[in-house]
């Protein structure tokens, strides 16, 4: 019998590996792995666990908490990242300055990065920052996909209104190479599309392709 959706099993499977303050602190640089980056207090450690079924990434009431590289091992291939929240006011301008340099020295170098995954509080889109890594992606041609977060903050349809508001900012700005959904954490809103994407950029699609075939 073959395994439809092979992302959903190994996301149950993830666990915590390392964390890095610097890029040669990062595990080696080999198969595949998504980072998870947004501006501090978008949901992004919500979004990790519910994605992987798992408490893998600390969730704080205090905006700015991960102030490392965090790798969750999927198998010997796979990997995810929580990368530092960026933009937290209280944070300390060294701390900020630290955080930048390592985060453009991980995102230029790391030749196992697949994809992006950005998260925006829905309430609050397309903030500095989130342009900041648009424009990085449109420029190195990396794959992004984000998760418009706190879905549930919003009436269904002021949360759709959002998202085509959205859509047709990126479409202006970035054109059509940034895919993005609705999300939300507590009502585990999105989760199927956002795991369709995981699979796809972590080359498990052709894994399924593959099993398939030899089953048949």
């Amino acid at each position: 019998m073959s395994v439809k959706n092979p992302i959903l099993g190994l996301c149950q499977q993830a666990t915590f590996q390392i964390s890095a303050a610097k890029v040669d602190q990062c595990p080696e640089d080999s198969g595949f792995e998504v980072a998870f980056a947004g501006r501090s207090n978008a949901g992004k450690s919500s979004a990790l666990n519910t994605l992987t079924h798992a408490s893998l990434a600390r969730t704080s009431k205090t905006p700015g908490r991960t102030q490392l590289l965090n790798f969750f091992r999927l198998d010997d291939e796979r990997r995810l990242v929580d990368l530092p929240g960026y933009g937290y006011a209280k944070v300390p301008i060294p701390l900020k300055q630290h955080w930048q340099r390592h985060l453009e020295a991980y995102l230029g170098s790391r030749e196992s990065l697949a994809g992006l995954i950005l998260l925006m509080d829905i309430r609050h889109p397309l903030t500095e920052f989130d342009r900041m890594m648009l424009d990085w992606s449109l420029a190195s041609g990396m794959p992004m996909h984000i998760l418009l977060t706190k879905a549930d903050k919003l009436a269904y349809g002021a949360a759709k209104n959002a998202l085509l508001k959205v859509r047709q900012d990126l479409h202006k700005g970035w054109g059509d190479a940034v895919s993005l959904q609705l999300f939300s954490a507590p009502k585990r809103l999105g989760i199927e599309e956002a795991h369709a994407v995981l699979a796809q950029w972590l080359r498990l699609e052709d894994q399924e392709i593959e099993q398939e075939a030899q089953e048949g």
